[in-house]
């Protein structure tokens, strides 16, 4: 967490963005960190940013925890708000940090059953923040998530920083749960057409809206709606034109009609498709 709370500290300068035009047909933000927006972004309040979304037309949201402490507080909080399900799981990167790693799984093993935990995430394998001394624990955690997924029927949310073919590699090895997300989707569109080819969900974050990438855009392109979800990681990732200032889930609109205008669809397609998705893959909130 610190690593991530440190760099959502430094949008504190910045003013968060006004909002966008509301959406008319109501979507959700499948990948969402409001505890780290209240404690080191724009620090609001988890109820404020949940009313900040809905005023725009996005009145779902899934948080999603990395370590021990945001696994359980996005559970307790999934418990009261009606508007949040939680997913649970160490980060990658926070894996090879563990002196007890396999006690760590255990908690996130007994966390998953909770009825409005729906996703065991954001777990996966990154190649660019962890060097090769820590493979082997990333490894054994993303292996030790996959077997959770699947015990528990819910939906495996993938991390994968530059870490494409490990990241297939390893769930063609243990076998795939049958639900698996990929996390702000960073490839091209040969590998979008694999995921895609293996019933795999691609979510989309405000990435898809840099002007430096046309392959997220080509990516989408060749995504069908059934297996598309879209996402803020908010504090990170904000969308264009506010990139660099604190992301939320009230920005998703933004990066709905990017993936509109990437997909030739209508904005209200994309969002009717999107939370049909959503439901699938999650449930009903």
């Amino acid at each position: 967490m610190t690593n991530r709370s440190s760099r959502a500290a430094l949008r504190r300068e910045r003013p968060a963005p006004p909002a966008p035009e509301p959406l008319a047909v109501p979507v959700l933000d499948s990948h969402v960190h409001l505890d780290i927006v209240g404690s080191s972004g724009a620090g609001w309040p988890v109820a404020q940013q949940i009313e900040a979304a809905r005023a725009v037309g996005v009145d779902r949201l899934v948080q999603v925890g990395v370590d021990l402490d945001s696994s359980e507080w996005g559970a307790a909080l999934a418990r009261t708000e009606p508007a949040v399900l939680a997913t649970v799981a160490l980060h990658p990167n926070e894996a090879p940090r563990l002196t007890d790693l396999d006690g760590a799984l255990a908690r996130i093993d007994a966390l998953a059953d909770q009825e409005r935990v729906r996703g065991v995430g954001e777990t996966g394998m990154d190649t660019f923040r962890t060097g090769e001394d820590g493979r082997k624990a990333q490894e054994h955690s993303f292996r030790g998530h996959i077997e959770i997924a699947k015990r528990t029927g819910k939906a495996l949310v993938i991390h994968d920083r530059e870490a494409h073919a490990e990241v297939l590699r390893i769930l063609d090895d243990a076998g795939a749960p049958d639900t698996v997300v990929l996390h702000c989707f960073s490839g091209d569109a040969d590998f979008a057409a694999e995921c895609v080819r293996r019933g795999y969900v691609l979510s989309f974050a405000g990435t898809v809206t840099f002007g430096n990438a046309p392959q997220l855009r080509a990516a989408a392109a060749l995504t069908p709606l059934t297996q598309m979800l879209v996402e803020t990681d908010a504090p990170y990732l904000t969308p264009m034109p506010h990139r660099g200032a604190p992301n939320g889930s009230y920005l998703i609109p933004l990066t709905i009609r990017q993936l509109a205008a990437a997909t030739g669809k209508e904005v209200d397609e994309v969002c009717a498709g999107i939370s049909a998705t959503g439901e699938r893959v999650f449930g009903p909130w």
